[in-house]
């Protein structure tokens, strides 16, 4: 067998990790770069002349126009916080280099904080990554699926119409080789021809051709302007249907991925945000070397979220 490129890629090791990221200082000077990459703006004025303020805890920048002051973490996901940057920065280059995830209770361990801490540092990169994926759209050749996150609670309703079973759509788009390129993991109301037309309009490009189970709902996608080629299954198993193989491989990979990682979790109140970190990964997985710093920019570039607004969570239903 030949060896996967993907999956045997040297990574960036902990040593390196800590020669560039060690300290705070050259966690502020990462932190900053990925922020203002072209230099210092104000963010009233846009101005690019400033001062640095000493005597701070942390790095205060202020605008020589308008004399804003910010602080380096002021408007990021890092807002608020009374941890270091080294921590957080480790807590970056552990969950971008874990392929299938990191429970809030392992990072907890690794980070040497409270589970509380561990939680919400865990699902505010989540969120960072989120944001980052509402900006891509899949397009050409569209494999998609129902699926569903949860299983069936004892005396509760069986199959699709269990409480604690959860809806979404995954769809994975190809290259003209029938590679995978892309993956959109999305939480639906349900499976109506309504919700479907909604999910085609934000997550598929016009034009794209779709390929679908014989669901009646996934003929909405022709609403948002894309060709629909459904296929009857007929009760076949999976590897006989080869025309949905990626689509397959992507759900398999996930659930290994939530049931290697995480115990339980509130499937209808947080499903859009591990569906989304494992999204992440999985669309940028050809370069595992530059993740954490990508992950950085997110975070960099992702407005504050208290932790109330983290823990309200948006519910799919």
């Amino acid at each position: 067998m030949s060896m996967n490129r993907i999956q045997f890629q040297p990574g960036l090791s902990m040593p390196e990790f800590f020669g560039r990221y060690g300290s705070e200082p050259q966690c502020e000077a990462a932190l900053e770069s990925a922020r203002w990459p072209e230099g210092f703006r104000c963010p009233c004025c846009g101005t690019s002349a400033y001062c640095v303020l000493r005597g701070a805890n942390r790095k205060m920048f202020q605008c020589n126009a308008c004399r804003h002051q910010t602080s380096l973490i002021a408007g990021t996901i890092f807002q608020g916080t009374k941890l270091g940057l080294t921590v957080w920065f480790l807590a970056i280059y552990l969950i971008s280099q874990a392929k299938t995830g990191l429970s809030a209770l392992a990072l907890k361990r690794q980070l040497g904080v409270s589970y509380r801490t561990a939680w919400l540092i865990d699902h505010k990169l989540m969120h960072s990554m989120a944001v980052r994926e509402e900006r891509y759209v899949l397009e050409g050749q569209v494999q998609v699926d129902d699926a569903y996150l949860g299983g069936e609670r004892s005396g509760g309703k069986a199959g699709r119409g269990s409480e604690n079973k959860v809806p979404f759509v995954a769809a994975v788009s190809l290259s003209d080789e029938g590679h995978p390129l892309r993956v959109k993991l999305s939480p639906v109301p349900g499976f109506t021809l309504k919700a479907i037309a909604a999910w085609a309009s934000t997550n598929l490009a016009v034009g794209s051709t779709v390929c679908s189970d014989g669901l009646s709902c996934f003929s909405a996608v022709t609403a948002a302007g894309c060709v629909h080629q459904p296929t009857v299954v007929a009760g076949r198993k999976p590897k006989d249907l080869p025309e949905f193989h990626w689509i397959n491989t992507v759900l398999g990979n996930l659930k290994t991925s939530l049931s290697g990682s995480y115990h339980a979790f509130d499937f209808r109140k947080y499903a859009a945000r591990y569906l989304a970190a494992f999204t992440y990964r999985f669309n940028r997985r050809f370069n595992l070397r530059t993740l954490h710093q990508r992950l950085l920019v997110a975070a960099a570039r992702c407005g504050p979220q208290p932790e109330g607004t983290i823990r309200m969570a948006e519910v799919h239903a």
